[in-house]
């Protein structure tokens, strides 16, 4: 990760995945703190997948961002499409702005991922580079060079 985006992206990532986190401890423990996991038992299968996801992430790992966007879709796409539904229909009284704040957060944050890495130039995709690989990546070098430097030893 080379750019202060992708640093800023991951961070939100992380902050976002410890937040809700901590809701599920909370609501493991029956402390009331005004947010709720929508699917208890699978937040906590999307909360271990979301970690090993921005392992990945980090690592620029295309595969890892595409399942960070699929799962968090998956997970929070319905109470989002509930909710803009329940405002465009006008029943405020179904609304959950909380929950629409979370679940519009846990989708954009994927998809800034996504299109991240696909956007990045700076990616690290492969470390062979073939301007200087020549040199620093062959033992035959290494071992005529050593033979060079032990026949110039002069004594004096």
């Amino acid at each position: 990760m080379v750019s202060l985006f992708s640093y800023l992206i991951t961070m939100f990532a992380c902050i976002f995945w410890l937040l809700r986190t901590i809701v599920c401890v909370c609501y493991a423990m029956s402390a009331n703190i005004g947010i709720e996991p929508l699917n208890y038992e699978f937040e906590i299968v999307v909360l271990f997948i979301t970690l090993i996801s921005i392992v990945f992430v980090i690592k620029r790992n295309i595969f890892a961002a595409l399942i960070y966007f699929i799962v968090n879709t998956l997970y929070f796409g319905e109470n989002l499409v509930s909710n803009i539904m329940a405002i465009i229909n006008q029943e405020s009284g179904q609304v959950d702005y909380i929950a629409l704040a979370f679940a519009s957060i846990g989708i954009i944050i994927p998809i800034l991922t996504v299109i991240d890495i696909l956007i990045n130039k700076e990616r690290k995709g492969s470390t062979k580079d073939e301007r200087t690989d020549w040199f620093f990546r062959t033992k035959k070098y290494d071992r005529k060079h050593d033979e060079r430097a032990d026949e110039n030893q002069y004594k004096f």
